[in-house]
């Protein structure tokens, strides 16, 4: 996983390899201390050579400076290679959730990708910024304190083999048992980022409701499993140090004693033990920051395999391969549409995850109606029929799962999707509006727009008259989703949002239920005087919205229950009629 992400280390590998030289330079000068003073014990002090003692120390003086000129090199590089390569893996998976589809987001949830584009790559970025501060200097550690020991006594330098690798197999066996404690951990964290975004989204509605206990007891929950997880893994992990130390220590008074008894019999100087004492607790050292950094690593993996899920996730629904050469790709001109036995249900899209389901229910059955150019078609039925699942279809939110979904005659599959959502305009039934002002939320929908193609649309959406009451005009500041707006605004504005692309396709999702009866009869009625080659398709809850339609569909759980205009689904469907009934309060038309 971690050669995997390397990859994206990019235009920063300059820095990496100047971490690894500036290491290596800052280690040697480092392990040349001890050997220098036992030169001093052992040669300066007994002979009394002050200019010995002072050449000497002179040249640890030096040694040290470089040491620290290299050190504070290393730390600076090794920030700017850490940061970068993060920078990368955001980009690189920022880019491929935009790629993503609706199916796409729905498997991995957007709390989870929340925590992958950031928790999980900080990990990654601690992992990189340790390996060249401390992994890099572990191995050179060793390798040279292990060279100086066995210089200054080979016999008393098998100590070693002894220490290491019972230091090293202890630190393997409890680091790969906490591989699975850190996994859980960053799934408990998606659970808590989850319900941190849905309390503060829903604030408003918990407040209305008086349901903030409810909301810190169900926080209290996912954030006690959260550091449940955090704490299990730490306890794991926390027996690395008491081992560490225990080999540490055992293996230095073993040092001691044995070359104690070679001082005594003069076959070793007492500044060579010194100096080997200084390199055994090098050669510990380094081992123990092997042991610290791989428990890094150990959690980096964890979220190394969350972010490498995501980069390698199978895109469902992409754009069809290149057309040859003169070959003249398909456009939205008329705004014809028509479905042909279509079938659809959620979680169809499969995943180089496994993402699949084969047997899920279909929400949509048995499809099959047209549209013509031009025409108003209104779309109703009960909660859950499928009626946002159905147009979802139209400008490739999700792909269907058999049938055909076609405009102007061409399979929605073999359009260019940017050419194909060109086309439509599509108001979901979330209004989302952005942090910036109405005229920046507006030109979403064409970003070349001129003021009065900008106050055209406005017009037609009913919402030039508020946006002027306003003392900015268009160029008032929206809060975050446009929380200093109503309900009704808010959709108003994203009607005008879509009209501003001129479609030739407008789809309405339930997109003025907070608009009151006679806003939105002028909204309609703007359609029909300005958008009369457009192809309208409205969903609405409200009889009222559609009942000039020149076509009705109702669904029912799914299926098509009747197509027709108001009179004659009154008289020959009984959804529709108990609809209308309902609505009106029990009058017969």
């Amino acid at each position: 996983m971690i050669k995997r992400l390397f990859a994206y280390i990019g235009q920063y590998k300059k820095y990496v390899i100047s971490c690894i030289f500036l290491m290596t330079f800052d280690v040697l000068c480092e392990m040349m201390m001890p050997f220098l003073m036992a030169k001093i014990v052992d040669v300066g002090i007994p002979q009394k050579d002050i200019a010995f003692i002072a050449r000497v120390g002179g040249l640890m003086i030096v040694l040290a400076l470089a040491a620290i000129g290299f050190g504070v090199l290393n730390m600076r590089f090794s920030a700017n290679a850490s940061q970068g390569f993060a920078a990368n893996i955001r980009r690189a998976l920022f880019d491929k959730v935009q790629s993503f589809s609706f199916s796409n987001i729905d498997y991995f949830s957007t709390a989870s990708l929340v925590t992958r584009l950031t928790n999980d790559v900080t990990q990654i970025q601690i992992m990189l910024l340790m390996s060249l501060r401390i992994l890099l200097r572990a191995p050179l550690m060793l390798i040279t304190a292990c060279f100086f020991a066995m210089s200054i006594n080979l016999k008393l330098s098998s100590i070693i083999l002894i220490a290491i690798p019972a230091l090293v197999i202890s630190i393997y066996f409890i680091i790969r048992s906490a591989e699975h404690l850190f996994s859980t951990m960053q799934q408990r964290l998606d659970s808590l980022n989850n319900t941190v975004r849905e309390n503060l989204i829903a604030i408003r509605v918990v407040k209305a409701f008086v349901r903030e206990g409810y909301e810190k007891l169900k926080f209290k929950k996912v954030n006690d499993a959260f550091t449940r997880a955090a704490i299990n893994a730490g306890y794991l992990i926390s027996l690395v140090m008491p081992v560490m130390l225990f080999i540490l220590n055992f293996t230095t008074i073993t040092v001691i004693w044995f070359g104690g008894k070679m001082v005594s019999t003069g076959t070793m100087g007492t500044g060579e033990l010194i100096g080997f004492i200084s390199y055994i607790m090098q050669i510990l050292t380094s081992t123990m920051i092997f042991s610290m950094v791989f428990i890094l690593y150990a959690r980096a993996e964890a979220s190394a395999q969350r972010i490498v899920e995501v980069l390698d996730a199978k895109v469902d629904i992409v754009d069809k391969p290149a057309l040859p050469e003169g070959g003249i790709a398909p456009s939205v001109s008329s705004g014809k549409v028509e479905f042909k036995d279509v079938y659809f249900r959620y979680g169809n899209s499969a995943n180089s995850n496994g993402f699949n389901n084969k047997k899920g229910k279909d929400v949509l059955s048995d499809i099959t109606f047209n549209i013509e150019s031009g025409e108003i078609v209104g779309i109703i039925g009960g909660t859950g029929s499928g009626k946002t699942s159905l147009i979802s279809l139209i400008p490739r939110l999700y792909d269907v799962t058999s049938g055909q979904v076609l405009v102007d005659g061409t399979d929605v599959r073999d359009y260019n999707l940017k050419t194909l959502r060109k086309g439509i305009g599509i108001v979901l039934q979330s209004n989302v509006l952005f942090s910036g002002t109405i005229r920046e939320n507006l030109l979403w929908g064409n970003e070349n727009a001129t003021q009065e193609e900008i106050e055209e649309a406005a017009r037609n959406a009913q919402a030039h008259d508020f946006i002027m009451n306003f003392p900015d005009g268009y160029d008032t500041v929206l809060g975050q989703a446009g929380v200093n707006l109503s309900g009704g605004q808010k959709q108003r504005l994203c009607i005008a949002r879509a009209l501003i692309k001129k479609p030739h396709i407008l789809i309405l999702d339930d997109s003025t239920s907070a608009v009151d009866v006679a806003t939105e009869a002028k909204i309609m009625e703007s359609f029909n005087k300005n958008l009369k080659e457009a192809t309208i398709i409205i969903i609405s809850q409200r009889i009222s919205s559609i009942k000039e339609a020149d076509k009705i569909i109702v669904l029912d759980d799914g299926k098509i229950s009747g197509i027709g205009k108001h009179e004659m689904l009154y008289e020959s469907n009984i959804i529709y009629r108990e609809i209308y009934d309902t609505q009106q309060g029990g009058l017969i038309l």
